[in-house]
C-alpha cells in the first residue's frame, strides 16, 4: 500500500506542478486582485479564485492549440468548457473535503519527500534548491504555505481514488465469455439460387397485382418531408449565345496560348550519369560487347529506374545531347551524351509526335472559352440588377417575364440531385428556406444565379403509384422469385440435412472455412453471418437475398480453446474491464461525494474571472 501510495502522490504532484507552471505563460501568473477570493465552497473547502483562472486559462489555450485558432471566452462558453472545468474544479474539492472527513491526510515527512523529489525545485546538482522554489511559487501567485497544502490535499485525494479503485476487477467469466464469443469460427457450405434457378419463369405482372402490392406496402414507398419551391435561375450558358466575341480577341488568345496549340516533339527518356568519360565509355562497351541491359547497368550503380526517369522532355531541353536523343528510335540507348551532371547515357522510351493545331482548328473551342468567361461576368453584373428588383418588390413570375431568368418549380428534399438540386448554392438555400423568406438572389456553382419562394412543406406520404412503378414492380418480382425459389430449395433440406453433397443435389457450392462473426462474405446480404452463427452445426438454413435465396450448411464450429493466445486476449480484456468498472464506480462515488458536500457557488466571483479573458 505504501508503494502504491508513493506512485499515486508523485502522480498527483506532477499534475499540479503542471497546473502551475502553465499557469505562467498565461492568465493567473499573478493574483486577481480585489476583495473576492473565492468562487464557491463545497463542503468545508473553498475554491481558489486563482486555482479556477488558472486552469480555465489552461483549458482554453490547449483548445486553441488543438484547432489552431484562437478561442475567445464566448466561444468556450458555447461549447461549455467554463462550465467542465468548474465541474471539475468542484469535484476534486469535494474530494479533498470527503477525505478530510475520514481523516485521510499525509504527514510532514512524506509531504517533505515529494516536494524534494520535484525537478522544477532542484538545482543543477540535482539536490532541492530553496531559491528555486520560492521562486516558482511566487511567479505561480501562490505562497509556500497554500502550495504546501494544495499538495497535502492532491495526495490525500489521489489516496481516496486509489482506495475506492484498488481491488475492483470483472470477473474472468466476463472477458473468458466474450473472447469465446468473438474468437469461435464456423465452417459452412453455401449456395445461391436465383432467377434462373426458377423451374417456371415469372410471369408479369398485372397493372391491378402491381397496385394490390404496393396498397399492401405503402411504407416502402413513402417519400421524405418535401418543400415545394418556386424558382426562378440565370446560368452562363443562357447567357452564351447573347455574346459576340471578336476575331481580334481569338487571335490574341491563341498567340497566348501557342505553346498549348503547336507542341514540338517530345520524348520519354531515361539518363544514367556517371562520374566521367571514362566510365561511361566502358558502360557503353557493356552495352554492345558483353550484352548488358541498361536495366542492369542502372543497377549497378545502386539506383532504380525511377531514379534515371526524366520523363518527357524537348530537344532544347537536352542541350547537346538533344540532337542524338532525338534521332534516336525507341529503346535505343545513346551515348555517352554531355548533360548538365556529366556524360550519360539516354534511353528513349516513347516518341510523342508533335501537336500543331491551326488557328481555324483551335478557334471554336477558344470562342466557347472566351464566351463562357464572358457570360459569367454578365451573370454577375445582372445578379446585383435582379436582388433589387426583388428587394422592390418584384416577383419570381415578373423577374421570368422581364429579365433573362428561367422559372421553375421543384419538390425537393435533401437527398434529391437532379437538375437545379445539383448544385451546391440551390441545396444549401433550400434546406435554409422557410416560408417567411422573401426571394433573394442566390449564387450557384460556375456563376449561375437562382432566387427561391417555398410555397408549401409537404408531409411525409407515399410516392405515386405511377411514379414508383418500375420500384414496385422490382420489388414484387424479387418477392415472388423468392418464395417461389424458398419452396424450390425445401424440398432438397431433407437430404442436406442427411449429410449429402450439395453437388448430389444438383446445385453449386462454396466451402468456407475459419470464418469468424466479423467475416464478410461477398455476395450475401449484411446478416449473412450472424444467420450463419445462429446455428448448430449440421443445420440447414434457406436466407433470403432480395430477388435470390441462399442455401446454407453448417459444418462445423470451432471454439477459440485454450491457446496462449486466446489466454492472453482474456488477461487483458480482462484488465481493461476491471479498469472500466473501478472507474465507473470512482465516478458514481464521485457524484454522490459532490451531492453531499453541497457544492455553492458565486456567480458573482465567477463573472469577475470571466471578464478579464479576451
Amino acid at each position: 500500500m505504501a508503494k502504491g501510495s508513493n506512485t499515486l502522490s508523485k502522480t498527483a504532484v506532477w499534475i499540479l506542478m503542471g497546473l502551475l507552471i502553465l499557469g505562467l505563460g498565461g492568465f493567473g501568473a499573478t493574483s486577481l486582485t480585489g476583495t473576492l477570493r473565492t468562487v464557491g465552497q463545497v463542503g468545508d473547502k473553498y475554491i481558489d479564485i486563482n486555482l479556477y483562472a488558472r486552469t480555465l486559462s489552461q483549458e482554453i489555450q490547449a483548445v486553441s492549440a488543438e484547432t489552431g485558432n484562437p478561442l475567445t471566452f464566448a466561444q468556450a462558453h458555447a461549447i461549455g468548457l467554463d462550465q467542465a472545468v468548474l465541474a471539475r474544479i468542484v469535484r476534486a474539492r469535494a474530494l479533498d473535503h470527503e477525505a478530510e472527513q475520514m481523516g485521510l491526510s499525509v504527514g510532514d515527512e512524506a509531504l517533505r519527500d515529494e516536494i524534494l523529489n520535484i525537478p522544477s525545485f532542484q538545482g543543477v546538482d540535482g539536490s532541492f534548491d530553496r531559491d528555486a522554489y520560492s521562486f516558482a511559487l511566487d511567479q505561480a501567485g501562490t505562497s509556500e504555505a497554500e502550495f504546501e497544502t494544495q499538495l497535502r490535499e492532491e495526495v490525500a485525494r489521489s489516496l481516496l481514488q486509489a482506495a475506492i479503485m484498488s481491488g475492483t476487477t470483472m470477473p474472468d467469466t466476463y472477458a473468458e465469455t466474450l473472447v469465446s464469443f468473438l474468437g469461435e469460427t464456423r465452417d459452412f457450405t453455401w449456395s445461391r439460387l436465383g432467377t434462373s434457378d426458377l423451374a417456371e419463369p415469372l410471369e408479369p405482372a398485372s397493372d391491378e397485382v402491381l397496385r394490390a402490392y404496393y396498397e399492401a406496402n405503402l411504407g416502402d414507398y413513402e417519400l421524405p418531408e418535401t418543400k415545394r419551391i418556386t424558382f426562378t435561375v440565370l446560368l452562363p450558358d443562357d447567357q452564351i449565345d447573347t455574346i459576340a466575341v471578336d476575331e481580334e480577341d481569338l487571335r490574341a488568345e491563341y498567340q497566348a496560348r501557342i505553346n498549348e496549340y503547336n507542341r514540338p516533339e517530345r520524348r520519354l527518356v531515361e539518363r544514367l550519369v556517371y562520374l566521367d568519360e571514362a566510365e561511361a565509355d566502358q558502360a557503353a562497351a557493356q552495352l554492345e560487347v558483353n550484352g548488358t541491359t541498361f536495366e542492369a547497368l542502372v543497377q549497378d550503380r545502386g539506383l532504380s529506374l525511377g531514379d534515371v526517369d526524366l520523363g518527357d522532355v524537348s530537344r532544347l531541353e537536352l542541350d547537346a545531347a538533344g540532337e542524338a536523343v532525338f534521332n534516336a528510335e525507341v529503346g535505343d540507348v545513346v551515348g555517352p551524351l554531355p548533360s548538365t551532371l556529366g556524360p550519360a547515357l539516354f534511353r528513349v522510351n516513347a516518341i510523342l509526335p508533335a501537336q500543331n493545331t491551326s488557328f481555324e482548328d483551335a478557334t471554336p473551342l477558344i470562342r466557347q472559352e472566351l464566351a463562357s468567361d464572358a457570360a459569367r461576368r454578365q451573370v454577375a453584373v445582372l445578379a446585383e440588377e435582379y436582388d433589387n428588383l426583388l428587394a422592390g418588390g418584384a416577383t419570381l413570375e415578373e423577374l421570368d417575364q422581364e429579365t433573362d431568368m428561367r422559372i421553375g418549380t421543384i419538390d425537393w428534399f435533401p437527398a434529391q440531385g437532379e437538375g437545379i438540386a445539383a448544385y451546391d448554392g440551390f441545396r444549401d438555400a433550400a434546406a435554409a428556406l422557410s416560408e417567411d423568406d422573401f426571394p433573394e438572389i442566390v449564387q450557384l456553382d460556375e456563376g449561375g444565379i437562382v432566387a427561391l419562394r417555398l410555397e408549401e412543406i409537404l408531409p411525409p406520404r407515399p410516392a405515386p403509384f405511377e411514379d414508383a412503378r418500375l420500384n414496385i414492380q422490382g420489388n414484387w418480382e424479387a418477392e415472388q422469385t423468392e418464395q417461389r425459389l424458398t419452396a424450390q430449395a425445401e424440398a432438397v433440406v431433407p437430404a442436406l440435412e442427411a449429410g449429402e453433397s450439395f453437388a448430389s443435389q444438383a446445385l453449386d457450392s462454396i466451402v468456407e472455412t475459419d470464418l469468424d462473426r466479423s467475416a464478410f462474405v461477398q455476395g450475401t446480404p449484411p446478416a449473412f453471418m450472424t444467420e450463419v452463427f445462429d446455428m448448430e452445426s449440421g443445420d440447414v438454413r434457406i436466407i433470403p437475398s432480395f430477388g435470390s435465396i441462399l442455401i446454407v450448411r453448417l459444418d462445423g464450429i470451432t471454439p477459440i480453446g485454450g491457446s496462449a493466445e486466446a489466454a492472453t486476449e482474456t488477461a487483458a480484456l480482462s484488465e481493461e474491464m476491471g479498469q472500466l468498472l473501478a472507474a465507473e464506480i470512482f465516478t458514481i462515488f464521485s457524484e454522490d461525494v459532490v451531492l453531499r458536500a453541497g457544492p455553492q457557488i458565486n456567480q458573482q466571483a465567477l463573472d469577475a474571472v470571466h471578464v478579464n479573458f479576451p
